[in-house]
């Protein structure tokens, strides 16, 4: 049995999950399979050996699938260590679009439709409202991640975004906010809210919109609108999370969104043949962390429902992040500014390099002799999937 919790859980159970004869996607089959593969020898591996003594380590290959817990770290790193050359002298601020449930059903038989009219919204009300001189009165860098679950591993579709208080006008300036976020929630709230249904209503019109057994009520006209109504009624109601007084910090705190699955290994407490017990949040600041218990087939129908469609980016830059236009952008700031705040650290590393610089630990020192002189001998790999 795997060391890998989450491991376990597909060993025990995915079985059982097929038979239940649960839907799947390809996607999530696709990443059901790197799971119960991943660093198991079924994908290759590695193997080196000491020259001083002999020794010899095999390392299996993991899945790198975006979807597996045990292979998101130096993905994580990586991406983090881009960003740094990207920061700007300004606060930053961390921004969260939550979609009411009701739109749930409809969202989960659209996703690649309407995960991507969220980042739209997110982004075009985030960049209007900083055009504006009564906010901002420039544009901002935004970084924003896709999320679709909660603590409990329930459908719960948001959006996280990084924003730079400070950012370009229209004649090439640079115009920056004090330590406060200077767009107000209920604007930012009224705004999102409209343009996210009046979008809606759009692919509804033309016909975009599928509707699975949950939501097929909604193909009544009667009740489209008065559904539609019933959202333009709730209380949308944005936050901002976090903030920050340097970008250093937003993007280490980032870090944590941006290649962060529904569940890590970490918050697996225990899984036996049936069941997996796993820590959430308390619901409240001030509360401990719960326990949740779950039927091992209910743990792995909720983790698949995060699965994203194939291909779908969940993270975006908008902005003078923007990717056409970023690095004409940060060259302008940067010369208004001064310099460069920060510069990458680990560009041009190798894997072996990378893993002693931010993880100090050391492939080519032996475990059995302690020299360090372990080469490689060698690699394979299985064919994909």
């Amino acid at each position: 049995m795997s060391n890998y919790k989450i491991k376990q859980i597909w060993e025990s159970s995915y079985e059982d999950y097929c038979a239940s004869h649960h839907y799947q996607s390809e996607v999530q089959a696709q990443a059901s399979h790197a799971i119960l593969n991943c660093k198991s020898g079924k994908l290759g591996c590695n193997i080196s050996q000491c020259s001083d003594c002999g020794h010899m380590e095999i390392h299996h290959n993991s899945c790198r699938n975006r979807n597996c817990p045990n292979c998101q770290a130096v993905l994580k790193e990586i991406w983090v260590d881009k960003r740094r050359a990207e920061v700007i002298d300004s606060p930053y601020f961390h921004v969260v679009f939550t979609l009411p449930h009701e739109l749930n059903p409809l969202i989960y038989c659209n996703q690649e439709l309407l995960y991507g009219l969220l980042h739209r919204c997110s982004a075009e009300t985030l960049l209007e409202l900083s055009k504006d001189k009564k906010y901002l009165g420039a544009t901002p860098g935004i970084i924003q991640v896709l999320h679709t679950w909660n603590q409990e591993l329930d459908y719960h579709v948001h959006m996280h975004c990084i924003v730079s208080g400070g950012g370009l006008t229209v004649d090439q300036k640079l115009r920056k906010s004090k330590n406060k976020f200077f767009i107000p929630v209920k604007v930012l709230r009224d705004k999102f809210k409209g343009k996210y249904l009046a979008l809606l209503e759009t692919y509804h019109r033309s016909g975009k919109l599928s509707f699975s057994s949950s939501c097929e009520k909604l193909q009544n006209s009667y009740h489209w609108k008065e559904w539609k109504n019933h959202l333009y009624e709730k209380d949308w109601c944005p936050y901002i999370k976090e903030t920050f007084n340097g970008f250093g910090n937003a993007i280490e705190y980032l870090g944590k969104y941006t290649h962060k699955i529904a569940i890590s290994n970490s918050r697996i407490l225990s899984a036996t043949p049936t069941e997996t017990t796993f820590s959430a949040r308390g619901k409240r600041p001030d509360e401990p962390n719960r326990e949740i218990i779950l039927q091992n087939t209910e743990f792995i129908r909720r983790f698949l429902m995060h699965v994203l469609p194939s291909g779908f980016q969940k993270i975006r830059y908008y902005g003078f992040l923007n990717n056409r236009m970023k690095t004409q952008n940060l060259k302008i700031i940067f010369k208004l500014q001064g310099c460069q705040r920060f510069k990458r650290r680990y560009i041009g590393l190798s894997m072996t390099e990378l893993l002693k610089a931010v993880w100090n630990f050391d492939i080519c020192l032996c475990p059995e002799c302690g020299c360090r002189s372990m080469k490689q001998l060698g690699r394979n790999y299985a064919a994909s999937w």
